[in-house]
């Protein structure tokens, strides 16, 4: 009997974290019927409770980023991936079962992270390229992570493990998070969205004049918190001879990302702070200095900007296709190339710029 129970005791100490915040509530249960080593599900399960406080939502908890059953990795500090996902979905009275569209959102979120290898973390964001829901007309296109606000960090038999939420934003809250500092964004944000609870139908918080305000004030006093970009549409040309004049080097960047860059230059480079840009092919690291100055390494480009030169780039880029000629930096000119956004048929079902 005890080596029964001590099967999953990773399962189990998930379960009793969550004993302890809904008593005896027996949770609504939906498990893989087809293990992810047969090609089914990456997540062995995902429970969901009915939460009542601040109000009326869904409270998912996902079963699989932890070692469930036996420790077989080799860090023993910490359980599987050292997280489990949480989520909080606002519920209608009417409603007795969870939306199908949220769980299938889990699933997805363990298919990219087993593939990718990567873990989220609190204060890490993610664009959806579309709705959180797909076929709605939600304005929530993205996602952030923060820690559960009722689930504190727990030691279980294979390692310390987090309870990570996931948390619907719209595209202007992803990039506010982007430009300034997403723990600060979400600290704002938190009056008007208690305990973090998505929910499909609200617009953007930035509408709030309270919430801008405090936005672009900490800009200003902080400047931007993140200095690692991976921009997908990244390219580089060297600048090339041609008789007695040299053309200038060519960054490229798509126009989905061009505006949010510019905005991070400002945040980064005239705090004194670097901004690394790493794509498919190129890795470029851009920095403050007095004297702008291009210089090619074996790992990465490295370009010196100015203020001028950051002011200069900060008011011309924008989601637009288009060649920026810089006055204040004649050795480099700025290639902003349109974006195609693609859906998981690969369908082109949006243009930028």
């Amino acid at each position: 009997m005890k080596e029964e129970e001590d099967m999953a005791p990773g399962w189990d100490a998930i379960e009793d974290a969550m004993t302890k915040l809904y008593g005896d509530q027996k949770p609504m249960h939906y498990g893989s019927s087809l293990p992810a080593m047969f090609g089914g599900d990456p997540l062995d399960g995902i429970s969901v409770y009915k939460a009542e406080h601040p109000a009326p939502h869904w409270h998912m908890v996902t079963f699989g980023f932890t070692e469930l059953y036996g420790k077989e990795k080799e860090d023993k500090e910490h359980s599987g991936f050292g997280f489990e996902l949480t989520f909080r979905l606002k519920r209608s009275e009417t409603e007795e079962q969870p939306p199908a569209w949220a769980l299938d959102l889990l699933q997805n979120m363990g298919r990219y992270i087993y593939k990718s290898g990567n873990r989220f973390r609190s204060g890490d964001y993610l664009d959806t390229n579309g709705p959180i829901c797909l076929g709605s007309d939600t304005k929530l296109t993205a996602l952030c992570y923060t820690e559960d606000p009722e689930l504190p960090s727990i030691e279980t038999p294979n390692g310390r493990m987090e309870f990570i939420q996931m948390i619907g934003i719209t595209g202007d809250e992803r990039d506010a998070m982007q430009t300034w500092n997403s723990h600060a964004m979400l600290k704002i944000c938190e009056p008007y969205m208690p305990y973090y609870i998505t929910d499909l139908e609200r617009s953007s918080l930035l509408m709030l004049p309270a919430v801008a305000t405090a936005v672009e004030e900490g800009l200003k006093r902080d400047g931007s918190n993140t200095g690692f970009l991976y921009v997908s549409q990244l390219g580089w040309e060297p600048p090339v001879k041609r008789l007695l004049r040299k053309s200038p080097a060519v960054l490229t960047l798509g126009a989905k990302q061009a505006e949010i860059i510019g905005k991070m230059l400002s945040g980064r480079i005239l705090k004194q702070n670097p901004l690394y840009l790493s794509g498919p092919n190129v890795r470029v690291a851009l920095e403050p200095g007095d004297n702008p100055v291009i210089e090619e390494g074996p790992e990465h480009i490295r370009i010196v900007l100015d203020a001028a030169t950051v002011a200069e780039l900060s008011s011309k880029l924008r989601p637009k296709e288009e060649l920026i000629k810089l006055s204040s930096f004649k050795g480099l000119t700025v290639q902003v190339a349109k974006t195609y956004i693609k859906d998981q048929q690969d369908n082109v079902v949006e243009t930028i710029g």
